[in-house]
């Protein structure tokens, strides 16, 4: 549950309280702004379907007024009841109307506003700095994408009509009581503190149980996925009725709790309904006593019609109240996203990047990601145009954090990287990256067939080229025995293929590309013995004439790499070749034997 939120409102709905309600709004209306005109017209067409359906009651009264000083006379005036019964349904068909007209263009209204919020955070997210990404939840960011705009987007398109409506029916209405009885109103206006009375006991009660009812279904959501995620372990160790058992606990305790809930927030109705009974019945009373002698029946039954309608647009007024809280809390977490500090804009390019080939120096190069806490100090690398650059090291020891600096996912805080003497500050993120191919852990392939994610750097698939790639790749032979070949389509899930066959892809989409220089960051540490030896000849392929660094945790990897950098907190403790370094009988030495020992265990 978010926090911050809670259980309230007559209906017992979540209600989300925003920090900033003053500073969100004034932001919500700059999108509005825009559109002003329009709501100006959802406003006066709202308000006239109102006043329509509140005068309809009143007129229709003279009709039954005409009928019972007809019945007393011995003679009726069809003429004028006629002609009063067919201004009524005039009234009640243009109120119909102008409804209709009303929401239609509220609709119109949100959409625009909501369409424009969505443009500006599909732009923000272009700009975004890569660290945001890595300290924000990717669930987070796309619940406030999905849920939250939606949830502006219906407050927009209901609650603005509603708003208006409601208040514009409860002035009407309480005019109109007024100006046929004054007893009869205070009768009326008598309701309203035991409606408030009712919302306020039951509300109170009902909000602790909401509360729990929803920590409860998140905790057996949770474990639902937790246990479908481990469904093998838990077969494994034959838990099944262990899991079994702890899912019925949990969910008879969330039904227990949510039966309260309901029952609290369902009561509210039934007892709204009895008191506005009593009303009615103390009306009928005073409306009998009265219509001997001040009113006339059809003022009395216009009133009924008016005492009839008076607690619908408070407890809509109320809902209102709530909905708008929950939007400007759901836009409070929009702007938060739009205010984001974005990266710096690109300079120029200095030089024609074409004729790059790859010489890759770090000097000097100090970097953290919290500034308190000191990460990488005084880096030094130089790797020359087609060697091969390997790093390795314990967990946290800055291995990823060095290739993030290199493609300018994070800024470094003193020092230069320069590609061909070039600093990479002083070209365009986007020219940069051009020259880089990468092959990482978690394999990401796209929805789509098998050539479009081979040729994913290019707009147009050269079939020839990724049959070529996918050659290199060692990938070949297995998609030609595919029933569509190139043509299969990956599923969402990548299920259809196994690990390995995505990792080669991958490679097959980095050799597509043709890149400078490359980056594999622990590309075989999932899959088989025997599939990584495909994947090391492909990777062999594809690393000559190319500048390569490789992360990786097996050593046995890495024993042909031109260098090796041993990292360590952030420094770099060791470097030489694989055989200058076990000569040495350093760190290196014992990571390396600490794996042999494991692996021959």
């Amino acid at each position: 549950m978010a926090k911050g939120s809670h259980r309230g409102g007559p209906m017992g709905r979540m209600v989300e309280k925003p920090q900033d309600f003053k500073g969100t709004f004034k932001k919500l209306l700059k999108y509005l702004k825009p559109h002003i005109h329009l709501f100006i017209i959802v406003i006066v067409l709202a308000g006239i379907a109102t006043v329509f359906n509140i005068i309809s009651p009143r007129i229709l009264a003279n009709a039954t007024n005409a009928i019972q000083a007809g019945i007393m006379k011995g003679k009726l005036d069809m003429q004028y009841i006629v002609t009063v019964l067919v201004l009524v349904s005039a009234l009640y068909v243009s109120s119909a109307l102008f409804h209709f007209l009303s929401h239609f263009l509220s609709a119109g209204v949100s959409q625009r506003v909501v369409y424009q919020m969505r443009r500006d955070i599909k732009e923000k997210f272009k700009k975004l700095p890569i660290n945001y990404y890595d300290t924000n939840s990717s669930g987070d960011i796309l619940s406030i994408v999905t849920n939250d705009i939606e949830t502006i987007s219906m407050s927009l398109q209901q609650s603005i009509t509603q708003a208006i409506t409601s208040v514009l029916t409860i002035v009407g209405i309480f005019i109109m009581m007024l100006t046929i009885s004054g007893y009869m109103t205070l009768i009326a206006i008598g309701s309203l503190p035991l409606f408030a009375l009712i919302t306020f006991l039951i509300a109170k009660r009902s909000q602790k149980k909401f509360v729990f009812q929803q920590s409860k279904l998140g905790e057996l959501n949770g474990y639902i996925e937790e246990m479908f995620a481990n469904k093998t372990v838990i077969q494994l160790y034959n838990k099944q009725d262990d899991t079994i058992k702890k899912f019925s606990k949990t969910n008879e305790e969330l039904y227990e709790v949510g039966k309260d809930a309901q029952f609290l927030s369902g009561v509210i109705m039934p007892l709204f309904q009895f008191v506005n009974n009593l009303a009615y019945v103390a009306i009928s009373v005073v409306g009998g006593i009265l219509a001997g002698g001040r009113l006339m029946i059809g003022n009395i039954q216009a009133f009924m019609q008016y005492s009839h309608q008076f607690g619908q647009p408070i407890m809509q007024t109320a809902n209102i109240a709530n909905t708008i809280q929950s939007t400007i809390a759901a836009a409070e977490r929009l702007f938060r996203i739009l205010e984001q500090e974005e990266e710096p804009v690109d300079k120029e390019v200095i030089r024609d990047i074409s004729e790059i080939k790859g010489n890759v120096e770090f000097i000097d190069v100090d970097f953290s990601y919290d500034k308190s806490k000191e990460l990488l100090k005084n880096i030094n690398i130089e790797v020359k145009s087609g060697g091969s650059i390997a790093i390795v090291g314990p967990t946290g020891a800055g291995k990823t954090t060095l290739v993030n600096l290199l493609l300018r996912f994070y800024e470094i805080d003193k020092g230069r990287i320069t590609i061909d003497d070039i600093d990479i500050k002083d070209m365009s993120k986007s020219n940069l990256r051009s020259l880089f191919g990468m092959v990482l852990q978690d394999t990401w392939l796209e929805g789509g067939t098998i050539r479009e994610n081979i040729a994913y750097a290019s707009p147009d698939a050269d079939l020839e080229k990724v049959k070529e790639a996918a050659k290199k790749a060692h990938i070949h032979h297995f998609i030609e025995t595919l029933p569509q070949g190139y043509d299969t389509v990956i599923n969402e899930d990548v299920t259809n293929i196994s690990q390995g066959e995505k990792q080669l892809l991958t490679i097959a989409r980095a050799i597509y590309k043709d890149p400078k220089i490359l980056i594999l960051d622990e590309a075989t540490s999932s899959v088989d013995t025997k599939t990584e030896s495909y994947i090391q000849n492909a990777m062999t392929t594809m690393m000559k004439g190319n500048t390569s660094f490789i992360i990786a945790h097996r050593l046995s990897t890495i024993r042909n790499a031109s260098l090796i950098l041993v990292m360590d907190k952030g420094r770099i403790v060791e470097q030489g070749t694989h055989e200058e370094l076990l000569n040495r009988r350093g760190f290196y030495y014992n990571l390396y034997n600490s794996q042999f020992v494991a692996q021959n265990i």
